[in-house]
């Protein structure tokens, strides 16, 4: 009876430090290199700012949900036009298959950070750029050179 007590005790500990860590990560929205700030929107257009890993790989731009919160995630794949600050639009597409095991391996995470998350399943985001449109030309009013 003992061991189980400990086992269990161990148990609720590291649930602890897991909780205490990604509520830590999710106060603060770190932002060291290798980080940007994406914004997704809800259904009635509600946008909301997360700060998230970003990878690179063969040119493109991947960003990583290495998180248990991840609303932002299921945000980007059910209105898949966001933004990244100070890089304008783009489109999310999930990766799968070859592509993820690529992009993972090559951004493999470290094992402590692992395990202070708790080993959530890591899933990758390709953000595609997006055309913006050309802004209304200014003093349109002017008149026409003849």
């Amino acid at each position: 009876m003992k061991a189980v007590k400990i086992v269990v005790g161990l148990a609720l500990a590291y649930v602890g430090i897991v909780v205490a860590f990604e509520s830590l990560i999710g106060v603060l929205q770190p932002e060291p290199g290798g980080t940007i700030t994406i914004t997704t929107f809800d259904a009635d257009g509600t946008a909301h700012d997360r700060v998230v890993s970003s990878l690179e790989s063969e040119g493109k731009l991947y960003v990583a949900a290495n998180h248990w919160p991840r609303a932002w995630y299921h945000r980007a794949l059910e209105n898949p036009e966001v933004r990244v600050a100070g890089q304008g639009a783009f489109r999310a597409v999930p990766v799968s298959g070859a592509e993820f095991e690529r992009v993972n391996t090559e951004h493999a995470l470290p094992a402590f950070f692992r395990f202070l998350t708790g080993y959530p399943t890591r899933l990758l985001v390709r953000l595609d750029p997006v055309a913006e449109p050309a802004p209304e030309a200014a003093g349109s009013d002017a008149p026409e050179e003849e």
